[in-house]
């Protein structure tokens, strides 16, 4: 079995390699951080026993995409599981006072690539008539809250997607689920506020947040149902967590 994980070197990503990997899944992990990714593909081999391709390329940038995926030898196209994972937030603002740049970059990471990576992952799945998708959403593509005006409509978008794509591959027999998680605690917020560790720690102070390892496990039990059996779509939140916008805090 193989997997394919985009945004593998850290948080969610990263945290689902290791799990496919622990249950015998050869792995194919993404990144733009090359580094990174030869000291995890290192890890996984070594721990697990398991055979790791590592590509080196940026999921917002499409020839980068598609030189990669055609660079894959033929012992490894034949991937059971794709984990949309590669997204993030940049900054925190009204519409009226956004930053151009905050903005392409959100739609570029979250919505283009994950459709240049389904489009050149989903046709080698078809021809073995088998497979399962995996997009990591958000619960903010199934809400709104105050300043996250276009992360949120990235997120939309990934809800909208997973719902047409489970159309477009039934009749393929591949399956389509979307992760929506709350707060995890990750890399997110430090990628959000551009570095300032100090205001990243503040949306997680007074709660027990998720880990990546929360929604790797989630990911990996949808994955593992039998295959007459698709998970089509899971909310999941910290228990101190009621929706995109109410928590219960410790004072």
């Amino acid at each position: 079995m193989i997997a394919f994980i985009t945004g593998a070197t850290a948080g969610i990503g990263k945290a689902t390699a290791e799990i496919f990997a622990k249950n015998g899944y050869n792995i194919i992990i993404t990144g733009r951080r090359k580094e990174r990714l030869d000291e995890f593909s290192s890890h996984l081999k070594s721990t697990y026993k398991v055979d790791v391709l590592t590509l080196n390329f940026d999921v917002r940038k499409l020839k980068e995409v598609e030189t990669a995926v055609n660079s894959i030898p033929a012992e490894w196209k034949n991937i059971d599981v794709l984990v949309n994972n590669a997204g993030l937030a940049v900054g925190l603002s009204t519409i009226q006072e956004g930053d151009i740049d905050d903005w392409e970059r959100m739609i570029d990471t979250n919505i283009k690539g994950l459709l240049y990576v389904t489009r050149t992952i989903a046709p080698l799945m078809i021809v073995n008539n088998s497979g399962h998708i995996i997009n990591i959403g958000s619960i903010a593509g199934k809400e709104v809250y105050a300043n996250g005006n276009v992360y949120c409509a990235t997120k939309h978008a990934v809800d909208a997607l997973s719902k047409s794509m489970r159309i477009d591959m039934l009749p393929h027999n591949i399956k389509v689920t979307a992760i929506n998680p709350g707060m995890v605690e990750t890399e997110f917020s430090i990628v959000r506020f551009k570095g300032d560790e100090d205001r990243a720690k503040k949306p997680y102070l007074g709660i027990e947040p998720l880990k990546a390892e929360d929604i790797a496990e989630t990911i990996y039990w949808c994955a593992s149902r039998p295959a007459h059996v698709n998970i089509n779509d899971i909310i999941i939140t910290p228990t101190v967590q009621a929706n995109a916008t109410t928590t219960f805090r410790k004072s």
